[in-house]
C-alpha cells in the first residue's frame, strides 16, 4: 500500500523521477498516487512509495506500453491498468525513460503530427506528394529512434548519422498513413544492414536472428555482423513474414 498522503521526501522524489524522464506536467495526488502528464505524450503516470526508502510503484493505463514493457503486475489496489513494483529509484527512472519513449512512438502519435503536419499542405503534383512523404518519414524516423532508443538492435551502433530508418513493408505497398508510420512496420538498423535488407538481402526470423540469401557474397556477409538478435513483437513478425517472402533463394546453411 502506498504512503498516502504523501510524505514530504516521496512527493519530491516523484516529481523528480517524473520530471527528468518526460512527464513535466504536475497534475496532483489521488490517494497517494502522485499524478503526472507531458506536453509531448498522451496519458498519465502515477507514482507512489510506502516511504522515503521504497519500495516504488508506477501505475500505467498505457495499453500498448504495457505490453511492450511485459512486466509483472503487482496485486495492490490503484490507478490504471497495471500497477508496478521498483526497489529502487534507479529502477523506477529506467522504466519511466522507456515508457515515455514508448508512449511518443506508439502508432497514433506519430500518425496525429504527420495528420498535422501536412493537414493542409497540396498534394497535387509529383514535387508536393514527395514533400509530404519527406515529412511522413522524418516523423516515422524519429518514431524508431525513440522506440528502439536510438540504437540499431542488431549492433549497438548509436551513431545517428549512421542509422536508417527501415520500412519492413515498404512505403509505397502500405494501404494507408497509418501502416507507413507504424514503429511496428520499421526496425532502427546501421546503414549496411539497411541496405542489406530493402534490398531483401537478408531478412529476419520469428527470433529476431539475421536470415541471408545465397544471393550475398561470402565477403558482404561476413561484414554484416551482429551481437544480438532483435526483439520482436508479434506485430514485427507478421510483417516480417510479409519481407521473407520476397526471399526466393533458399538462405546458406
Amino acid at each position: 500500500m502506498v504512503e498516502a498522503p504523501q510524505s514530504f521526501i516521496v512527493r519530491e522524489e516523484c516529481e523528480k523521477a517524473a520530471s527528468q524522464n518526460g512527464f513535466r506536467r504536475v497534475l496532483g495526488e489521488e490517494a497517494g498516487w502522485a499524478v503526472f502528464g507531458s506536453t509531448t505524450a498522451e496519458g498519465k503516470v502515477h507514482l507512489g512509495a510506502t516511504g522515503g526508502q521504497g519500495p516504488w510503484f508506477l501505475a500505467l493505463d498505457h495499453a500498448g506500453v504495457i505490453a511492450e514493457l511485459g512486466l509483472p503486475a503487482v496485486e495492490m489496489l490503484g490507478p490504471g491498468r497495471v500497477r508496478l513494483a521498483f526497489d529502487s529509484l534507479g529502477a523506477l527512472y529506467g522504466i519511466l525513460r522507456r515508457v515515455y519513449e514508448l508512449t511518443i512512438s506508439l502508432p497514433d502519435a506519430p500518425l496525429r503530427a504527420f495528420q498535422k503536419q501536412v493537414a493542409d499542405l497540396p498534394r497535387t503534383t509529383e514535387v508536393e506528394r514527395l514533400v509530404v512523404q519527406r515529412i511522413g518519414q522524418d516523423i516515422f524516423r524519429a518514431g524508431l529512434m525513440d522506440y528502439w532508443q536510438g540504437r540499431c538492435p542488431l549492433t549497438g551502433i548509436s551513431d545517428p548519422a549512421l542509422l536508417r530508418a527501415s520500412h519492413i513493408i515498404p512505403w509505397a505497398d502500405c494501404e494507408s498513413d497509418a501502416e507507413r508510420l507504424d514503429v511496428h512496420n520499421g526496425l532502427l538498423l546501421s546503414a549496411l544492414w539497411d541496405a542489406a535488407f530493402d534490398r531483401a538481402l537478408v531478412t529476419f526470423n520469428d527470433e529476431g536472428k539475421p536470415v541471408f540469401t545465397a544471393s550475398l557474397s561470402d565477403p558482404a556477409r561476413a561484414e554484416l555482423r551482429w551481437r544480438s538478435p532483435i526483439s520482436l513483437t508479434d506485430q514485427h513478425r507478421w510483417r516480417l513474414a510479409h519481407h521473407r517472402a520476397r526471399i526466393i533463394i533458399p538462405s546458406k546453411s
